[in-house]
């Protein structure tokens, strides 16, 4: 029988202390719907500490991601209070184990949103959307993980840093993302790149929190998904993503 919060309890303290543990599929065998049960279980640990739920993310939202990990769905985690990173503050690279950013949009709610929904009913529940950007951060060794690792690991969300709102009605067909260290470009993507169209990942966001019992919730953050790889983190750089129409978002990185 696997044991669910002995396993979240190892991944709580690994992000908890910025240390890296073994995969947890080294010495468990557990499946997909375990592995979202760990989630749950170990973001419940960081509830009782205090934090508060304001949103979820996406993941594997590419479909080239899902082809070259052999998926035929998304993945999704947990976000809280504690996560977010205001833009234009600065991050130490210290409290995290493998550090990688990636491009992104993000949806702010005003109301529930539950499933089954249409492009145009998810829209309509939105306040605003922004240009923003998750800090990736597998706790594992060496970066290494098996699908059902990554999602007990909430999916290797770590942090997410979230740009000036724009209306909900803002055009996000194929705009034009470029993410820069210290000026320079270092990912350029597109909106475009999120399913094809940033709402169909809100949709499916409203679909996979459904299927595990929960709704997404007014006031919560939506994060879409990577329109880029991800790009690794280091000490002395000023992150910046800038989308076509949405403006830009960003943060810096110390020791």
């Amino acid at each position: 029988m696997v044991e669910i919060a002995k396993l979240a309890r190892t991944l709580d303290n690994a992000a908890h202390r910025a240390r890296a543990t073994r995969q947890l599929s080294e010495n468990t065998k557990y499946t997909l719907d375990d592995a979202y049960d760990i989630q749950a279980a170990s973001i419940q640990r960081r509830l009782d500490r205090g934090e508060k739920r304001n949103g979820m993310k996406m993941g594997f939202t590419s479909r080239a991601k899902m082809v070259q990990m052999d998926l035929n769905d998304m993945i999704w985690g947990r976000l809280t209070d504690q996560m977010m990173v205001e833009d234009g503050d600065t991050i130490s690279i210290k409290n995290y184990v493998h550090p990688r950013v990636e491009p992104e949009i993000a949806f702010l709610l005003k109301r529930p949103l539950g499933y089954p929904c249409t492009a145009a009913e998810a829209l309509s529940a939105v306040d605003g959307v922004a240009a923003a950007m998750e800090i990736i951060d597998s706790r594992y060794k060496n970066f290494k993980f098996s699908l059902e690792d990554v999602v007990a690991d909430n999916a290797s969300s770590s942090s997410f840093v979230v740009g000036p709102w724009c209306p909900p009605d803002s055009n996000l067909d194929n705009l034009g993302m470029v993410m820069e260290f210290n000026g320079r470009p270092v990912q350029i993507g597109s909106s475009a790149a999120i399913l094809g169209h940033p709402v169909r990942s809100l949709v499916a966001a409203a679909r996979l929190t459904a299927e595990s019992g929960e709704r997404l919730e007014a006031g919560w953050i939506v994060m879409a998904g990577g329109a880029t790889a991800a790009e690794a983190l280091r000490p002395g750089v000023n992150v910046r993503n800038t989308v076509e129409g949405l403006g830009s978002v960003a943060f810096n990185v110390t020791a």
